[in-house]
């Protein structure tokens, strides 16, 4: 299968990992880039639009990224930190008073960025719509008593994570999270990253699908090996309201801000903002830096046990303010790295160590969110080539 883009000189073992994904079918259509030293080394995508294979997935192609949303949600929040708007160590209701409600005047936004503040769904019954409306979702989100002691564990606030972090910006900045993310990080460093999508870039997002079409004579698909526990079944349906057959396929699901999981973007436009909360990053626009290295220590420093199993994902998981940390079973491992992966697959993160930032979307759903072999894979060889160059 061909596929299209840049690779630059001594990284071409990408290229082969990526190249090995889409001929052996485990990819349907995919994108990788790199940026090393603040510039762009691999930028390819290949494969197919869609799983009937009637149309190429190329670099115009966009894909809807799951949790790898909630990496460009910290660094907004990590933005604002750095301008004085926001305060890691300050409580949550400071900026957002209606949030005090039932007890939680005093969670921390360290607290709230690292699942600790026991809000991975809000009380009573939701319907699709509602997850669709942002005043309804933070008013009940404000609304909602902890669902466990703050602070005495911590469990992934899968869907709500968005709008929680989300609303800190809107409170303190003024503007929306899309409209944020869009002019303070995609457009400066010339890339695409959609929180709201606008209507006219629908027909570019890549339908996410499970695999190839089956024919009458295949297998029934086997249930996962690990059925979701209760709480981490509430976290990523929100009490149900999302279980709609084909829900993050909708153009109105696209075109609303959930931006714990509904981020629509290119690989490319993930690594550059990674590389520039590092580095100052090559882009269209000249260079690009997004934060100072203080903010970056700040943003990074785990806030959660080492060892502690997470209430909702039944695994250990460490989490600073928003990022994933290195951990065991960890697509990106290296000491120092920050990121953020997806459900099905998808992954971007930093490596400051190699001057490295990567990122791997995809548009089949795989079970595995942390180790996707396929990430894994793609990985791997960045690591490799960053250490050989």
């Amino acid at each position: 299968m061909a596929y299209e883009g840049f690779v630059a000189d001594g990284w071409s073992e990408v290229a082969e990992a990526f190249a090995h994904n889409i001929d052996s079918r485990e990819d349907i259509g995919a994108g990788v880039s790199v940026f090393h030293k603040g510039k762009c080394v691999v930028d390819i995508a290949g494969g197919y639009f869609d799983k009937e294979a009637t149309q190429p997935y190329t670099l115009d192609t966009l894909q809807l990224v799951f949790s790898t949303t909630k990496g460009v949600v910290a660094t907004a929040v990590a933005m604002c930190v750095e301008r004085g708007l926001l305060s890691y160590e300050e409580p949550v209701s400071l900026f957002w008073p209606e949030f005090a409600a039932h007890g939680k005047e005093h969670v921390t936004v360290a607290q709230l960025l690292s699942h600790q503040a026991g809000l991975y769904t809000v009380e009573g019954d939701l319907s699709f719509e509602e997850v669709l409306d942002w005043n309804t979702m933070v008013d009940r989100l404000a609304n909602t008593p902890p669902l466990f002691p703050v602070g005495s564990t911590h469990g992934y606030h899968a869907i709500t994570f968005g709008w929680l972090a989300g609303e800190l910006v809107r409170r303190v900045d003024g503007r929306n999270i899309g409209r944020f993310i869009a002019e303070e990080i995609a457009n400066p460093l010339g890339g695409e990253i959609y929180v709201g999508l606008p209507q006219q870039h629908e027909h570019r997002v890549s339908p996410i699908n499970v695999g190839w079409p089956r024919s009458a004579t295949d297998a029934p698909p086997q249930p996962p090996a690990v059925l979701p526990n209760a709480h981490l079944a509430r976290a990523l349906s929100l009490n149900g309201a999302l279980n709609v057959k084909g829900g993050f396929n909708r153009t109105d699901l696209h075109a609303a801000e959930v931006p714990g999981a509904n981020g629509i973007a290119n690989a490319r436009s993930l690594a550059a903002m990674y590389s520039a909360t590092f580095t100052e990053t090559q882009s269209p626009h000249g260079a690009v830096r997004l934060l100072n290295d203080d903010t970056r220590k700040k943003m990074t420093v785990q806030q959660t046990k080492d060892g502690e199993v997470d209430l909702c994902l039944q695994t250990q998981r460490t989490f600073a303010m928003g990022f994933v940390t290195p951990s065991e079973k960890l697509a990106f491992d290296a000491p120092g790295s920050y990121g953020h992966a997806g459900a099905g697959g998808s992954v971007s993160f930093a490596d400051p160590g190699r001057h490295m930032s990567f990122s791997y979307i995809m548009n089949r759903m795989k079970d595995s969110m942390f180790t996707d072999p396929r990430a894994v894979r793609l990985i791997e060889a960045a690591s490799r080539c960053a250490d050989a160059s």
